[in-house]
């Protein structure tokens, strides 16, 4: 039996994209501990037989004093645990994680992108840069999610030599099982994500504006956490002018993304995987998105779904023209073959084997 410590930074994405690996741990009978934020939704795991350590982390922040205090806190806690190995994701407790551990540990960090951190050269980048330099190198192993990012890292004299590929946060098949397109004459889009200008939002309404105007069989939704003050009143004007239609977030997306034809990735980077793209294609939904580090492995443009150029309206245009212009047959089988690359070079179960693999070399 090992002792596994998970250090993340939010219940959703342990539970959304790692409870089957917590799972099989503690059916192969290690002992598992969760250092993550308090929330009542903690008790999921609790029930499998983790035991969870609160850790009051600030996800987005940049607190010198804050982060300090959690280097601090994981210094303590780890040497408390005193665990075989940990795993830790996101950028805070992969840096902060490993700055803890100092190479005293079998520590294997997931890169699950970068968000807008590397996306320009300047004072913050430079300084993340500084803290991947001087944390992640000490890491047993560093797992990437694309290739992309692997080779910026590399680059930049970030990591050794200790790196390994992940596909993504890989798919669950049978949560994501292939459904038929529906088979009546609107097409449905599907925006997924946080509303916000990095993950393309603009260009997504710009462009719904666009085909509604040209197609009266368009229809445009959008599904994801609405913070921003400014993006609230400009979905709310788009919605009132009846161009899309915000459903807010949404427990059961993967409802919704059987109800459409078709799922939208705007982002300008920063991706792992995408999982909005992963969980639709499953589902035998045809993809659109930019050409980004994370999509591009995804999407096979003109096979599963459609590439176009980031922040750029047009080239969305173009793309989402192309699916309205398929016949109902061509739609499936667009829809089939995403569902085919699932299954062949994302199963979740792929990502099991290699968490498992570090674990049982210990």
């Amino acid at each position: 039996m090992k002792k596994v410590l998970f250090l993340a930074n939010h219940f959703i994405t342990l539970y959304s994209f790692r409870k089957e690996l917590i799972k099989t741990m503690i059916d192969e009978g290690h002992e598992i501990v969760l250092s993550l934020p308090e929330s009542n939704e903690n008790k999921y795991f609790e029930n499998l037989g983790c035991k969870i350590i609160p850790t009051e982390i600030d996800r987005r922040g940049v607190n010198p004093l804050k982060d300090l205090k959690l280097i601090c806190f994981y210094k303590k806690m780890i040497r408390e645990v005193d665990p075989d190995i940990i795993f830790s994701y996101t950028i805070k407790p992969n840096i902060y994680g490993t700055m803890a551990s100092n190479g005293n540990y079998i520590q294997v960090c997931n890169i699950t992108g970068t968000g807008s951190t590397f996306l320009k050269k300047n004072f913050v980048s430079e300084i993340a840069k500084f803290l991947y330099r001087h944390s992640v190198k000490k890491c047993h192993k560093v797992f990437f999610q694309n290739t992309g990012d692997r080779d910026y890292f590399i680059k930049n004299k970030l990591i050794f030599d200790n790196y390994d590929m992940l596909p993504g946060s890989g798919c669950n098949l049978e949560q994501n099982r292939y459904t038929e397109m529906p088979s009546d004459d609107t097409v449905r889009f599907i925006f997924i994500g946080r509303i916000m200008k990095l993950k393309g939002i603009d260009e997504y309404l710009q462009a719904a504006e666009i085909i509604k105007a040209k197609y009266s069989n368009a229809e445009f939704m959008i599904a994801g956490w609405n913070e921003e003050m400014e993006y609230q009143k400009i979905v709310s004007n788009f919605q009132d002018k009846n161009i899309v239609n915000y459903i807010g977030f949404r427990k059961d997306i993967d409802e919704w993304i059987k109800k459409c034809h078709c799922t939208v990735l705007p982002s300008h980077g920063g991706e792992g995987v995408p999982n909005a793209l992963l969980e639709s294609a499953a589902t035998g939904r045809i993809c659109i998105g930019s050409k980004i580090n994370g999509t591009v492995e995804v999407i096979q443009d003109g096979v599963t779904g459609y590439l176009f150029e980031p922040a750029n309206v047009d080239s969305l245009v173009q793309a989402i023209e192309n699916v309205m212009m398929l016949s109902c047959e061509e739609r499936r089988n667009m829809g089939r073959a995403g569902r085919t690359k699932i299954e062949q070079d994302f199963n979740r179960n792929l990502v099991i084997d290699k968490y498992m693999a570090e674990v049982n070399k210990i």
